[in-house]
């Protein structure tokens, strides 16, 4: 321990550092996560020189590891395509360092009536291998973990189509409630088993669902704590009752909900797409510092694929400097790494 009270380096490991920082206290640096699409990490890989994704991570000073039960294959649809066990339907775009996904209408894109839902073949958690989560915690036993990804609404959105979904929630809130059931019921369940699994090992647990748009909410107020704040709220008490801690992702200009997301009890706040004053680093810590921790915040868009590795790396110490004040901030990409970002530049990240 240092004179100002700060944990040293060699004193602290990763998963203290994150855990501190959360709780809002100052660890000896900012506690770092890493995010990419799988072709991205194919681009970095090939200008490391290496493809061990451990040791990537342990020379970027990666805190986190991400762990993920194993879930059936995608199986080919008709008129070409893939569709998962949800019923997301997506192509896959080819590019240099391998595949993106690409998002097509969903199976219920064209249901007709509730019964055309209720008759769609939802998986129960039994279809999730949980049998690694024990044996992956041993290997990352000095990380933090954050597992899952459970979606309780724009998942659902993606099954059922945007404009379905939307619709139904004006003219027949049934049908959006019975799909936000559906996939909140099975991700509490995959969590309890997850986190009995490793035995109470397991750090975060991750919630997402998009709010927001470039230029503002994608919904309003109203249907924000019609279809989901409840969903969130029940996720988030059995993430607290499991011992974990919960991180809710929401893209875009979500300002407006964000007083709401702390009420639910939310943890961390993932990615505070940086769009405007209004989710700057500065405006986000000072009004909301107290109650909450951030996650995330580097630029996808402009930032990541264009800047130079001076600009990103300057970045990044701002969000540091500004949302690591005290603690209560872990530095990350506002998405995972996109292909398009120069192996440089995300290097470039963790050099501040």
């Amino acid at each position: 321990m240092s004179n100002d009270g700060v944990v040293k380096a060699d004193d602290i490991s990763p998963r203290e550092r994150v855990l501190a920082a959360i709780a809002r206290e100052k660890p000896d640096r900012t506690p770092r996560d890493f995010w990419a699409e799988p072709a991205a990490l194919n681009r970095l890989f090939a200008h490391v020189g290496h493809a061990d994704e451990e040791r990537l991570l342990r020379d970027l000073g990666v805190d986190v590891r991400h762990l993920n039960a194993v879930e059936p294959e995608p199986r080919p649809v008709d008129g070409g395509g893939f569709q998962n066990m949800w019923g997301e339907r997506f192509t896959y775009r080819q590019t240099p360092w391998g595949p993106v996904r690409e998002d097509m209408h969903g199976a219920l894109a064209r249901a007709a009536s509730f019964r055309d839902i209720e008759a769609f073949p939802w998986p129960s958690p039994d279809v999730q291998d949980h049998s690694r989560i024990a044996e992956l915690c041993r290997r990352h036993e000095r990380c933090a973990l954050l597992y899952g990804f459970a979606d309780i609404w724009e998942r659902p959105a993606l099954v059922r189509g945007w404009e379905g979904m939307l619709t139904d929630m004006a003219e027949r809130p049934d049908w959006a409630h019975y799909l936000c059931r559906i996939f909140t019921d099975f991700y509490l369940e995959d969590y309890t088993r997850a986190q009995e699994a490793a035995r109470g090992r397991l750090d975060l647990f991750l919630i997402l669902t998009d709010l927001g748009t470039q230029s503002g909410p994608l919904i309003s107020p109203a249907m924000f704590r019609e279809f989901i704040a409840p969903y969130v709220k029940e996720m988030v008490d059995r993430i607290h009752s499991l011992g974990g801690l919960a991180m809710f992702h929401t893209c875009g200009l979500i300002r407006r909900f964000i007083p709401e997301i702390i009420e639910l009890g939310v943890d961390v706040l993932d990615p505070i797409q940086p769009i405007g004053p209004e989710m700057s680093p500065e405006s986000l810590k000072t009004e909301f510092g107290g109650r909450l921790s951030f996650h995330g915040g580097l630029d996808t868009q402009y930032l990541l694929p264009f800047g130079t590795p001076t600009e990103v790396t300057a970045e990044a110490r701002r969000y540091c400097e500004v949302l690591g004040a005290g603690g209560g901030y872990i530095l990350a990409p506002a998405h995972l790494f996109q292909p398009d970002v120069p192996p440089e530049n995300i290097l470039a990240v963790y050099r501040a």
